[in-house]
């Protein structure tokens, strides 16, 4: 099993799913759940899943308490009902100074305004972190297998990056970071939850909690979306919990111009993916204790 720590937002789907399978995976030991920004509709959204798996001790963080907005899409409440806000947070860079270690993952599925405020304070240690997010493309990924929309680029905005720039570089520079790995858009955009996905998680859902509420979710999803959802942060997820879901470049991963990229640097310690093994991906996904 393996130490994890959740950092997420609730502006799409695929965080609050990721946090269900998170919950629930046989193999991991979910430590912590950090919020961006933070809202009281936020946590108590994620109190609300927490009180399903019986995991009301565990800790929440928040980046910004009294954030004025709710930042909950309204897929939430359709698919899973109203939510109570709830103020029971702890400041999200004091949380993840508090439980991040060597031996701990962090996981980031929004802008790590939490882990930049963590890194602040002198001391931070953290394993792993592994981030939903960056750009690899022409020069890091083959030309045969970039998508089309991002063929010949070696530069692209990324929003988690792009929502909290000053962290992400402070990040790629701390020596407390163990080891940086980056779950790309070139890859993770092919990356669909479709009707075929959703049939699997119905025959494997039968006694996880976790999958589930995800069929619940993607049930009321794929009503309004035939064509499904890109499936970045389950993506991310599977790529923690089991490296060999993807296949890796050791990089030197870059800003420019508002555009992040990513130049092959052997030695760097920083990873990002350029390919992935969907059976595999599925296995990680589905898995059930």
């Amino acid at each position: 099993m393996i130490d994890l720590v959740w950092d997420m937002e609730t502006g799409d789907p695929d965080d609050f799913l990721t946090l269900l399978l998170l919950l629930g995976h046989p193999a991991v030991r979910l430590k912590a759940v950090t919020i961006t920004p933070g809202s009281a509709t936020q946590v108590g959204l994620v109190r609300r899943a927490l009180s399903w798996f019986g995991r009301d001790d565990l800790p929440v963080g928040a980046f910004d308490l009294d954030h004025p907005k709710e930042c909950v899409s309204g897929w939430h409440t359709e698919a899973y009902g109203p939510i109570e806000p709830s103020r029971d947070a702890l400041p999200g860079p004091e949380l993840l100074r508090r439980v991040c270690d060597a031996s701990t993952t962090l996981l980031t599925g929004a802008p790590p305004k939490n882990l930049g405020g963590a890194l602040a304070a002198p001391g931070f240690v953290v394993g792993r972190w592994v981030a939903q997010g960056g750009f690899a493309g022409e020069g890091v990924v083959p030309r045969e297998r970039q998508l089309p929309k991002f063929a010949g680029r070696t530069t692209c905005p990324t929003f988690n990056l792009n929502g909290a720039p000053k962290a992400v570089l402070a990040a790629l520079a701390h020596p407390g970071i163990g080891e940086r790995r980056f779950v790309s858009k070139n890859v993770c955009h092919g990356v669909v939850y479709d009707r075929a996905l959703h049939a699997v998680v119905g025959e494997r859902k039968a006694g996880s909690r976790s999958l589930e509420l995800v069929w619940q979710g993607m049930e009321r999803y794929l009503r309004d979306h035939e064509d499904g959802k890109a499936f970045h942060d389950p993506l991310a997820a599977c790529c923690a919990i089991d490296p060999e879901v993807a296949e890796w470049a050791e990089v030197e991963v870059y800003r420019e111009k508002g555009e992040w990229g990513a130049r092959l640097a052997p030695g760097s310690g920083t990873w990002i993916i350029v390919g992935y093994d969907h059976a595999r991906f599925v296995e990680v996904l589905t898995a059930r204790s």
